[in-house]
This record gives C-alpha cells, sequence and structure tokens, in this order.
C-alpha cells in the first residue's frame, strides 16, 4: 500500500548538490556583480529542474534543494528578530581537514519572529509542484549550541532561561507562518542531540559553563 502521508519511506533531508551555474551565480552575487534580483532568476530556473529531478526518481515530496541558503542554518537563524550574523575567527572544523565558512551568530536582542523569506521561498516550492511540499529549518537548539552565554548578550538576557523562552516562542510563530502559508512537511534539523552523545563535544560544552546532561530538556522544551 503507498504510503499517503509524511514522513515517506524513500525521501532526503532537504539539501541537495548546487549545480555548477547556481554555485557561479552566488559567487558573483557575492562579488557584487550581479543583483539579487538576478541571482533569484537563476535560482528559480535550478529550483524548478531539481524539483523534476525528485518527480522523475518518485520521491512523493519535494524540496527546492535548499538551493537559495548559503548555508544550511545560518540563513534562517540570522533572519529571527534579535539575531545577527558575524565574520568569526575561524569557522566549523570537521574531521577531514574540511572548514565551514568563517560565520557565526549572536543575539543582539530580544528574539522574536517578525516574517521570514523562506516563508516565500516555500511558497515557489509549494507552486511548482505536484507532490508535498517539504521545507527544513534548524532545530531552535542550533542557536545555542555553537555559542553558547558567550553568544548571547548578557544585557538582553541576563537569565538563560528568558533567552530559551523567547527563541521558543519564535518557533512557534515560524512554523505557524510555514503552517498558513500551507506547509503540511516541515522538518527541524536537531543535530545536536547526536553531538551530546560525542565525548570530546560534551567536554567542550563543560569548559565553557554547560551542563550537557541538562541541554536534551532544554532542547526538546524549546521544540
Amino acid at each position: 500500500m503507498r504510503q499517503t502521508m509524511p514522513p515517506f519511506g524513500a525521501d532526503h533531508v532537504g539539501s541537495l548538490l548546487r549545480p555548477r551555474e547556481l554555485k557561479e551565480a552566488r559567487a558573483r552575487r557575492e562579488q557584487d556583480l550581479i543583483s539579487q534580483a538576478e541571482l533569484a532568476v537563476v535560482e528559480d530556473a535550478a529550483i524548478l529542474e531539481i524539483i523534476g529531478k525528485q518527480a522523475q526518481v518518485g520521491l512523493q515530496s519535494a524540496t527546492d534543494g535548499e538551493f537559495r541558503r548559503a548555508m544550511w542554518h545560518f540563513d534562517f537563524l540570522e533572519r529571527l528578530d534579535g539575531v545577527e550574523s558575524f565574520e568569526s575567527d575561524h569557522g566549523i572544523q570537521f574531521k577531514g581537514g574540511i572548514e565551514t565558512r568563517a560565520k557565526g551568530l549572536r543575539v543582539t536582542g530580544k528574539i522574536g519572529f517578525s516574517g521570514h523569506p523562506m516563508v516565500d521561498h516555500f511558497r515557489f516550492l509549494k507552486e511548482h509542484t505536484g507532490a508535498t511540499a517539504k521545507m527544513t529549518i534548524p532545530s531552535p537548539s542550533v542557536l545555542h549550541f555553537r555559542g553558547g552565554r558567550r553568544a548571547v548578550s548578557a544585557e538582553v538576557y541576563p537569565e538563560m532561561e528568558d533567552f530559551y523562552r523567547d527563541l521558543g516562542m519564535a518557533y512557534q510563530h515560524a512554523v505557524r507562518a510555514f503552517a498558513d502559508a500551507g506547509c503540511r512537511y516541515l522538518q527541524l534539523d536537531e543535530v545536536n542531540l547526536a553531538y551530546l552523545c560525542d565525548a570530546e563535544q560534551r567536554q567542550v560544552l563543560r569548559d565553557r559553563g554547560d551542563v550537557p546532561d541538562q541541554l536534551p530538556r532544554i532542547y526538546a522544551e524549546m521544540d
């Protein structure tokens, strides 16, 4: 019997390899050689093509490949009220020598949700697929895990409990915004619970003042 409700037996997280034309256009945009509108035209074409490929292989859901994003989590989180990105000293270091772009996030104001361009990104996807349109966003824990207390303004949030509360509320509003746009398949990418199983990562958290055993409950309550 064919499954009709997500999650489906054959599915993918959301991100797909960007085609050469899109990578080149994004690079030109970063050098201010093309406008944002010109980049959007290339993104639209690439997304339409990848929607077609997902249909060809028989997937019951479709994503936009996250083709409009620079990275899977920054693009969503930095557009929340009270959050800003900055150029950090180094990126995220993976085993094997790969390091991501040197960028970080910090909380400089009260966290909230007052709209987001990804809601329109979803609308474009939904309008151009006959499959279940799927959107993925990072879980709220991602905003805390990398920077911890030092990435959250102590003046804005003297108590971290207030930070966690506001972040959870912002996500409630975000989920509602996607739902109002017709999204019935929204995936929150929660990678930090897996990190909490790693002894090295747990020690990093202890060294900065966090208690690893408390974080699963805190993160679950935000979600």
